[in-house]
C-alpha cells in the first residue's frame, strides 16, 4: 500500500504541484496550508505536530496556543455506546413531547420525529466519517472552520457553546422541579445546590467521570424506554385491569380526536421540539478526541443512532400517541421545566397503576441530570477548541496534566449558578431570553456538519484520493449529507413560519425573537469574525475556504497517513464480502 508521503513525493515532481515535500507530512501538517494567522509555521502549533499513531496516543488538538497539555483518551467502547444510545434521551423526550402532542397531535408528533430522525441519521453518518478520519478536539466546530469557513465556524462554535452554557442552569432547575412530584415543601433552590455540587464532584474525575456517569444514567434511561414500550402495548390492548378504558387501539387517532391538530402550523411547531429532543446526538463526534480507539468506537456508536431513532424515539412516541389523547388539558403544562405533566407520567396515571408514576418520575430526574452532565462536556470541549484556535481568550485553552480543561469547566459551573435566578419573580423571563440565544443552534450546526462533509469529500477527491482510502465511509455518502442539509433548511423555514404566525395568535415581535433570536445572533457573530479577519487574517478574507486550500491531512493519525489503515480497511471489506446477508445486516446495525 502506497503511503501518502510517497504519493506526495511523486506529486511534487509534477506540474502544478509546488509542494514542500514529505518532511512536512512527517510533522503531520499539510505544507500547502496556512494556520490561523496565515503562516505555514502556525499549522504545526495550531493542529499539533503529529497525528496519533494508535488509539492510545493523546488526542491532537486544533489551534494550539503555546504549550498546552493534551486531552486524555479515557473513553472506552462501552462509554461511547451509551453516549450514542442514551446520551440525548432526556426531558426533551420524556416531557417536551407532551407539548408537541398537544400542539400537533399524535400524527404530527411521529412524522416530525421521523423527519428529524432522518436528518440526524444523515448528519451522524457525515460526522462519523470526519471524526474517524480526524479525531481532533472540537470535532464539528473544527471541521466547519477547516472545510467551510473560519468565520462561520467561529459563529457556530460560540453559538453551540452558549447553547450548552445556558442549558445547564435550565436543566438544574428542571431536576429540582422533578423532586416536587414527591415533596413540595422543600425549596427548589436546595435541590439545585445539591445537584450542582454533585456535578462539580464529577468534574474531578475528568472525561472518565463523565463517561462512567453517562454509562450508568443512560442504562437507566434505556431500560425505562423499553419498559414503557411494553407497558404501552399491554395498556393499549386492554391488559391493565385498573385502566377503565379497556381496549384503546387507535381511538385517539380518529374523530372526535385529531391526529393532526392545528393543521400545517401545528405540524411545523413540532420540529423544534424534535430537534431539542435529539440534541446531544452529536456528542459522539465531540468525544472522538477522547475516545480510546476512535476508528473502532465511532463507527459502532454512529450505527447506534439508527436504533435510537427507530426504537427509543419513534416507537415510544407512537405508543404514547395511542394511549394519551392529544387534547388532555394536563399536556398544556408539559414543558422541559415542568416534569409533573410529563405525557409518560400521564399515561401511567391514566392506567391507574400505583407506584409506577413515581418510578418514571425518578427516570425523568435521572435523565435531566444526565443532560446536565452532558452540558459540562459539550460546552467545555467546544470552548477550549475555540480558545486553542485563537477565537476565545487564551486562558480558556488550559488543560491540566490529567486532561481536564479546568478554566472552561469552572466557567460552565459558574453558569450553573444562574439556576438560582429562578428564585426571583422575573427568573422565568430571564431564562426565556437566555434559551432564545441558542434555540436554533442545532439546525445550524447539523446543516453545517453536512456541508463540511460535502466539501471534505470534494477536497479529498481534488487531492487525488479515493473514497476507498477512508477508514470509515458515510453509508449514504454525500447524497445523505445533501439530504440532511436540505432538511435542516426546511426546518428553519418551518420554525420561521411558526415564530412569525404562532398557533392561536397573531404576529408579535417579542414572540418571534424568543423563537428565532439564534439566527440573527449567528449572523452577527459571523460578521464580527469576518470583519476582524478582513483586517487581521488576510487568508480568511474569502467567503469560504477554496477547495485547493482545504487541509485534508492535519489531524490524521500516523497509521492512516502511511496507508496501514487503508490496507486494514481493505482486509475488512474483503472479509465482509464473504459474510452472509444476516451478518452483514447485523454488522451495519451494531
Amino acid at each position: 500500500m502506497e503511503s501518502y508521503e510517497l504519493r506526495d513525493r511523486r506529486a511534487s515532481a509534477t506540474p502544478g504541484h509546488n509542494r514542500a515535500g514529505p518532511a512536512a507530512y512527517e510533522l503531520g501538517v499539510d505544507p500547502d496550508m496556512k494556520g490561523p494567522t496565515g503562516n505555514v509555521s502556525d499549522v504545526k502549533s495550531a493542529y499539533g505536530a503529529e497525528g496519533s499513531s494508535d488509539g492510545n496516543d493523546p488526542a491532537p488538538v486544533v489551534g494550539q496556543v503555546g504549550e498546552v497539555n493534551e486531552l486524555k483518551r479515557n473513553l472506552h467502547g462501552r462509554h461511547m455506546q451509551m453516549i450514542a444510545i442514551g446520551g440525548a434521551i432526556g426531558a426533551g423526550l420524556f416531557v417536551g413531547a407532551g407539548g408537541a402532542l398537544n400542539s400537533g397531535g399524535p400524527g404530527s408528533l411521529v412524522i416530525c420525529f421521523i423527519i428529524i430522525g432522518v436528518m440526524i441519521l444523515m448528519m451522524m453518518q457525515a460526522l462519523g466519517e470526519l471524526a474517524v478520519m480526524y479525531p481532533v478536539n472540537g470535532a464539528f466546530y473544527t471541521y466547519i472552520v477547516r472545510f467551510v469557513d473560519p468565520s462561520w465556524g467561529f459563529a457556530l462554535g460560540w453559538e453551540y457553546t452558549i447553547q450548552w452554557l445556558t442549558i445547564l442552569p435550565f436543566e438544574l432547575t428542571a431536576a429540582g422541579l422533578t423532586i416536587k412530584f414527591w415533596n413540595e415543601t422543600i425549596n427548589v433552590g436546595v435541590w439545585i445546590a445539591i445537584f450542582l455540587v454533585a456535578l462539580t464532584a464529577i468534574q474531578f474525575f475528568g472525561v472518565r467521570g463523565y463517561g462512567e456517569v453517562e454509562f450508568v444514567l443512560s442504562m437507566c434511561k434505556i431500560l425505562a424506554c423499553i419498559g414503557f414500550i411494553i407497558f404501552g402495548i399491554v395498556d393499549n390492548c386492554g391488559g391493565i385491569k385498573s385502566d377503565p378504558r379497556g381496549y384503546i387501539g387507535a381511538k385517539y387517532w380518529h374523530a372526535p380526536y385529531e391526529p393532526f391538530k392545528n393543521g400545517f402550523k401545528g405540524f411545523c411547531s413540532v420540529f423544534v421540539t424534535a430537534s431539542f429532543a435529539f440534541g446531544g446526538t452529536e456528542l459522539t463526534g465531540l468525544a472522538a478526541a477522547e475516545a480510546e480507539n476512535p476508528r473502532v468506537q465511532i463507527p459502532k456508536a454512529t450505527r447506534q443512532v439508527f436504533w435510537r431513532i427507530s426504537f427509543f424515539y419513534v416507537v415510544n412516541l407512537f405508543i404514547l400517541g395511542l394511549i394519551v389523547p392529544g387534547n388532555d388539558p394536563r399536556l398544556l403544562g408539559a414543558s422541559n421545566s415542568n416534569t409533573k405533566d410529563s405525557p409518560f407520567v400521564i399515561a401511567i396515571t391514566n392506567a391507574g397503576v400505583k407506584g409506577l408514576p413515581s418510578v418514571f418520575n425518578a427516570v425523568i430526574t435521572i435523565s435531566v441530570i444526565s443532560v446536565a452532565n452532558s452540558c459540562t462536556f459539550a460546552s467545555t470541549r467546544t470552548l477550549q477548541a475555540l480558545a486553542l484556535n485563537g477565537m476565545a481568550p487564551k486562558f480558556l485553552a488550559y488543560v491540566d496534566k490529567k486532561g481536564r480543561p479546568i478554566p472552561t469547566v469552572i466557567l460552565q459551573l459558574l453558569f450553573g449558578l444562574l439556576a438560582f435566578v429562578n428564585e426571583s419573580k422575573s427568573g422565568g423571563s430571564v431564562f426565556t431570553w437566555l434559551l432564545a440565544l441558542s434555540g436554533l443552534a442545532n439546525f445550524l450546526v447539523y446543516g453545517s456538519i453536512c456541508l463540511a462533509h460535502i466539501r471534505f469529500r470534494s477536497a479529498w477527491k481534488l487531492r487525488g484520493h479515493q473514497i476507498s482510502e477512508l477508514p470509515y465511509r458515510a453509508t449514504f455518502g454525500i447524497y445523505g449529507s445533501w439530504l440532511g442539509m436540505a432538511l435542516c433548511f426546511i426546518c428553519l423555514i418551518a420554525q420561521f413560519y411558526t415564530a412569525m404566525w404562532p398557533i392561536g395568535g397573531s404576529p408579535d415581535a417579542e414572540g418571534f425573537f424568543e423563537s428565532y433570536l439564534a439566527a440573527p445572533l449567528a449572523i452577527g457573530l459571523y460578521l464580527v469574525w469576518k470583519v476582524y479577519s478582513y483586517f487581521k487574517i488576510p487568508a480568511n478574507k474569502p467567503l469560504w475556504v477554496p477547495l485547493d486550500k482545504i487541509d485534508v491531512y492535519t489531524g490524521m493519525r500516523t497509521d492512516q497517513r502511511n496507508g496501514s489503515v487503508v490496507a486494514l480497511q481493505k482486509e475488512e471489506d474483503e472479509a465482509l464480502k464473504n459474510q452472509g446477508l444476516g451478518k452483514k445486516v447485523l454488522g451495519w446495525l451494531f
